[in-house]
């Protein structure tokens, strides 16, 4: 069968590969309990005809004046059968970040006019609670948690009668290609968060791009690991590629019990974000420092040796024999800790350091960097498994259906079936970004390498120009710099100022170990950061890679910072990209001292 709506998944698995774990999670006891196809298209069709029976649906299909169903959760089977259910009715869901602030969960839910509000836990139910009085569209919300006095969501399974299970055949046959399927509130670095309108042609068509992009390295029956927010686009999608090709999907507890849920369910793929991979780096080389004598040696050895791999090309006989020897000593451990059957990481959301991707992908861990937005559903280009078909830097080549143009500024352009609908009630924003040629503008500069790797060289509206006029772009200086094992984060300042500064978030856990090599004492990481020693030796790190860099982009001043940006701190997005605007606001004395 040709599909022509996302849930159609359910059909081409339960006819093709039925699995015996479509989905997967830890549930009381720390047991995993498995759902097959059989019982997640019973749940699902069950669900959908009891949502009817609650006056969700409506022959309206109009964008606004369809149903809005809200769901704030953590990654859980109950997350895709929901989703899948609503589509049934032909209402729309509208995903929402559980981090998000009150105030802006205020506005999204009554933005999308939202009739019922799906939450995990007692915490989200509380907070949806809070704010019920300011939302009159809500009728009602569900817990997927066991909580008193709520409803669950279970009880919407046995409230269907007959008659409703007729209605969703007709409602569920309707359905079309171009209809609606979910309205995204981008979260955004700045400003009020907006609607972006996804249809099934949009998502499907990325879907089925895709497929041949992950049926290089997946099979049915693989297992897949999820722990990317399925708020975002990028999880949803390959959640909708693993549903389409049989591919298991195992759904981790939390970002903490990550490694242990790899090495249980073993998976052959995951999605991530490189800020993830770093920390996994970073805890890597943590081990590898509390070695000693010759097995230190070796570690390092190893990681020096990864660190000269080049892609697609011959590095000679001796290289190979090194590498050889790097990966049974060593990085077959790293292997065994990502479950030892990991056959590709994908990772996109920002840039991925290339140093990372040199040192795994000589461990025989494949990377494969893509790149899109959530208003194009929303790969644009991903780099392959096969290896001609990968280059380091870039984010690969663009996947079959899109078009994409280089405007005369760089600005990155794309044209196809996954480019949104538009912004939800702001057509006026739509016409910002989408010419009347339809193509969607991303806002991100950059270039085809060799004519078909598409590199991403900055966001157009983070260059900045020095009072001397000279232009700076932040991200390539930012993401060099990251390459020190002594920066974690960083953000490169300096608009309308004489100069480039920065601040600089130092990896703490990297820095005490320096520290105490070299019998500086501390208190608190306040004194570290101001320490004169630790000061002078982030001036050498910094003056190193500014000789990478042109004299208006290197950077003459900066502060350490002594926390670590994070989503609750309020200056990391949910998919961890820097807001800006809040980091500079935030730290406004501290740009201020660097040009004294």
């Amino acid at each position: 069968m040709n599909p022509t709506r996302l849930f159609d998944c359910i059909d081409v698995q339960f006819a093709k590969f039925p699995q015996e774990a479509m989905f997967a999670a830890k549930e009381e006891g720390g047991i995993w309990k498995k759902y097959s196809t059989a019982e997640v298209k019973e749940t699902v069709d069950r669900l959908a005809a009891g949502l009817i029976h609650l006056g969700v649906g409506g022959n309206d299909m109009s964008a606004e004046k369809r149903d809005k169903i809200a769901i704030i959760s953590n990654n859980r089977p109950e997350w895709m059968m929901l989703d899948l259910a609503v589509q049934k009715t032909g209402a729309v869901l509208v995903p929402i970040y559980p981090t998000l602030a009150v105030n802006e969960l205020e506005f999204v839910l009554n933005d999308a006019a939202v009739k019922l509000v799906f939450v995990s836990d007692q915490d989200l139910y509380d907070k949806v609670q809070s704010i019920r009085s300011k939302v009159q569209t809500v009728h009602a919300v569900f817990t997927f948690d066991y909580l008193q006095p709520s409803l669950h969501w279970k009880d919407i399974l046995s409230k269907a009668t007959e008659n409703d299970f007729k209605t969703l055949a007709v409602s569920a046959q309707s359905i079309r290609y171009e209809d609606m399927v979910t309205i995204i509130y981008t979260s955004g670095t700045t400003g009020t968060p907006k609607g972006v309108m996804l249809s099934h042609k949009n998502i499907l068509s990325n879907v089925l791009s895709c497929t041949p992009v992950f049926a290089d390295f997946c099979v049915p029956g693989d297992k897949a690991l999820s722990f990317l927010p399925l708020n975002h686009i990028f999880e949803r999608m390959v959640t909708y590629v693993y549903l389409f090709n049989g591919v298991s999907i195992w759904y981790a507890q939390s970002l903490d019990t990550i490694g242990d849920n790899l090495k249980e369910v073993q998976p052959s793929v995951f999605t991530t974000v490189p800020r993830l991979l770093e920390k996994v780096y970073e805890r890597i080389m943590g081990r590898g420092q509390e070695l000693t004598g010759l097995k230190k040696k070796l570690f390092f050895w190893a990681v020096d040796v990864g660190g000269e791999f080049a892609i697609n090309k011959n590095q000679g006989f001796f290289y190979k024999l090194k590498l050889a020897i790097a990966n049974k000593l060593i990085f077959k451990k790293w292997r065994e800790g990502l479950g030892g059957k990991v056959k590709a990481i994908v990772t996109g959301a920002a840039a991925c350091q290339v140093r990372l991707l040199k040192v795994f992908t000589a461990g025989k861990i494949v990377i494969m960097e893509g790149y899109g937005l959530t208003e194009t559903s929303p790969v644009i280009a991903v780099n392959r498994f096969v290896e001609k078909n990968r280059m380091f830097g870039t984010v690969g080549p663009v996947i079959d259906g899109v078009d994409v143009l280089i405007a005369e500024d760089g600005e990155i352009c794309c044209k196809g079936d996954n480019v949104m609908m538009g912004y939800y009630k702001r057509p006026d924003l739509t016409a910002e970004v989408i010419d009347k040629d339809g193509y969607f503008h991303t806002g991100d500069i950059g270039m085809l390498e060799q004519g078909r790797f598409l590199k991403i060289t900055d966001r157009k509206k983070e260059i900045f120009k020095t009072s001397g006029g000279k232009y700076v772009a932040p991200q390539p200086i930012e993401n060099k710099m990251k390459e020190s094992k002594f920066i974690e984060q960083m953000i490169v300042v300096g608009p309308e100022r004489k100069f480039a500064g920065a601040l600089i978030v130092p990896s703490f856990e990297n820095l005490k170990v320096w520290a105490a090599q070299n019998n500086i004492s501390f208190g608190t990481v306040h004194d570290l950061v101001r320490n004169p020693k630790v000061l002078e030796m982030f001036k050498h790190i910094v003056e190193e890679f500014n000789q990478q860099f042109n004299h208006v982009e290197q950077i003459k001043k900066f502060e350490l910072c002594p926390n670590e940006w994070t989503v609750d701190g309020g200056e990391l997005t949910p998919t961890l990209k820097l807001k800006r605007k809040v980091i500079m606001e935030k730290y406004r004395d501290a740009i201020e001292r660097i040009y004294l």
